[in-house]
């Protein structure tokens, strides 16, 4: 059996406020009227949100200009993801929608990982890719990803390091010997 609510504030995977649902009743009974997210539906509670259609509908639109504007945002970013990863290109690990959520917010830009869809849910391979970011009511936007492979330090520089350090044992080791000779 199923009972017709109200909702007086926007629930997850339900609806907005204002919105009219038809939910199991122990749904209802049990988690959204203790809470105080819905109301039942009847015509009291009806002539409410009615009467609260207007602020109503500024949050939405509110919510509908905050959404274009990230949008904007995030279609005008680049994503350039450095990971370690083998001569044939494929990485060691994988690129998921937490990674390019953490490289969205260095950018300045706040995304829940639940809302970015990456193509088949992670990304192995070197490579330009496109990713969906879904944002409020129908609208998305598209993101560019390079991943690119970890810059290894030079070996050159890794060899020349305890080449410099015996260098430097040898030049202050002629020292201390003069030094004592000096002393005599």
């Amino acid at each position: 059996m199923n009972t017709k609510v109200i909702l007086v504030t926007d629930v997850k995977n339900l609806g907005e406020e204002g919105d009219i649902k038809e939910v199991a009743r122990g749904y209802a009974r049990n988690f959204l009227l203790p809470k105080k997210f819905v109301v039942p539906y009847n015509k009291g509670n009806l002539a409410m949100i009615v009467g609260r259609r207007a602020i109503i509908e500024k949050k939405k639109e509110d919510k509908r200009k905050a959404a274009q504007s990230l949008k904007e945002q995030i279609e005008g970013t680049a994503i350039k993801i450095i990971m370690p990863m083998g001569d044939n290109g494929k990485l060691f690990g994988s690129v998921t929608n937490a990674t390019i959520s953490d490289e969205l917010g260095k950018a300045g830009i706040s995304v829940e990982r639940k809302r970015i869809e990456v193509p088949g849910a992670t990304i192995k391979n070197q490579g330009n890719y496109t990713v969906k970011v879904r944002l409020y009511e129908n609208e998305e936007a598209s993101l560019k990803i390079v991943v690119n492979p970890k810059e290894a330090k030079p070996a050159d520089s890794a060899e020349k390091a305890p080449a410099e350090k015996a260098d430097a044992t040898e030049a202050a080791a002629p020292e201390a010997e003069t030094a004592p000779a000096a002393g005599n």
